[in-house]
């Protein structure tokens, strides 16, 4: 018998641990995947450290999922055994409310959410809902490719809200945060023209670096004044002090994009700031066609991830970490 071996939140800010059990047959409509790689995304940490509410408990977190179909669920076509596919954060959407039927998915009534409130992709398999699986093809490691499932799709998501449609060809942008998200955005901004701007924690040298090496025009602290004007920033560190700093920091009509899940309370700050027409505005979860779009532009924009591969079982070093900001780019779990 094929086992399933599985790291396991039980409780909110306590370890993860790992639980053996047999693996599932896919149900209607659903894929049984093996895991080949699963990105530790920020949000998991959100989810463990219990910074998201209302988790399904106990919880398998991970929602970066690059793996192969073992079995595909009655009903279920456009898949073949073996092949290789991702999985999101975006698990299921009711289809029905008003915001499914606008084509805002994202924004679904009653969603369900890989790795929160359905079980994710810290395991060695998983079952998933097909229609919410995407194709991969062959080309690229799959370690690599497992950021592009979140940090990808959120950062591409978020980008389009920043530029708001505009022509990007020298557009100035800031991106606060220089973790995984960023540093895939940063190289799909520069192939399309952006002049990056990159913040991070004061005294971070090598995070700054690290920006300048994707091609960031600058790069320095959160709480420096960049170089010239902003025309959009998106802040994906999950810090509330960062928005008035951005928002200094665009000219007038700027748009600030929260990227994350979660943030901490962002402080009061002057009038000022926010006049002139600029905007603060926050990204929610992402649509199917925000995937499609971003999985065909990231091999034509050469990207490239850099990760640090952690054995399933070492899920919470992997986890300790990112907290702890020892990471440059993403790290991802091998069952």
């Amino acid at each position: 018998m094929t086992i399933l071996r599985a790291m396991v939140l039980d409780r909110p800010g306590t370890p993860l641990w790992m639980r053996e059990s047999p693996v599932p047959a896919p149900g209607t409509g659903e894929l049984l995947i093996a895991v080949k790689a699963c990105g530790v995304c920020r949000t998991d940490l959100h989810v463990v450290d219990g910074e998201l509410p209302h988790p399904k408990l106990p919880i398998v977190p991970g929602h970066e999922i690059v793996g192969r179909v073992v079995a595909i669920g009655p009903g279920v076509t456009g898949f073949a055994a073996d092949e290789r596919v991702g999985v999101p954060w975006l698990g299921a959407t009711c289809g029905v409310c008003p915001y499914c039927r606008a084509g805002r998915e994202n924004l679904c009534d009653a969603p369900q959410f890989t790795g929160y409130t359905c079980d994710g992709g810290f395991a060695s398999h998983m079952v998933a809902d097909a229609r919410y699986c995407f194709p991969l093809g062959e080309a690229g490691d799959d370690a690599e490719i497992a950021p592009w499932l979140c940090a990808g799709l959120i950062g591409w998501r978020s980008y389009h809200m920043a530029t708001k449609g505009a022509a990007t060809k020298g557009l100035a942008l800031g991106l606060y945060g220089f973790g995984a998200a960023a540093h895939i955005l940063a190289q799909v901004a520069a192939w399309r023209g952006c002049r990056i701007h990159a913040f991070t924690r004061a005294g971070d040298k090598a995070a700054q670096d690290f920006a300048r090496s994707l091609g960031a025009v600058w790069a320095g602290a959160s709480e420096e004044a960049p170089p010239e004007p902003l025309d959009a920033a998106i802040i994906f560190a999950p810090v509330g002090a960062l928005v008035p700093l951005a928002l200094k920091a665009v000219k007038k009509g700027g748009r600030v994009v929260c990227g994350g899940i979660h943030m901490s309370s962002i402080p009061s700050f002057p009038y000022a700031l926010l006049w002139e027409e600029r905007q603060v505005m926050s990204v929610t979860n992402l649509t199917r066609d925000d995937a499609r779009e971003f999985l065909d532009i990231a091999p034509k924009a050469a990207v490239h991830c850099a990760v640090t591969r952690y054995p399933l079982a070492q899920a919470n070093e992997a986890l300790a970490d990112l907290r702890d900001g020892r990471l440059q780019g993403a790290a991802v779990l091998i069952p």
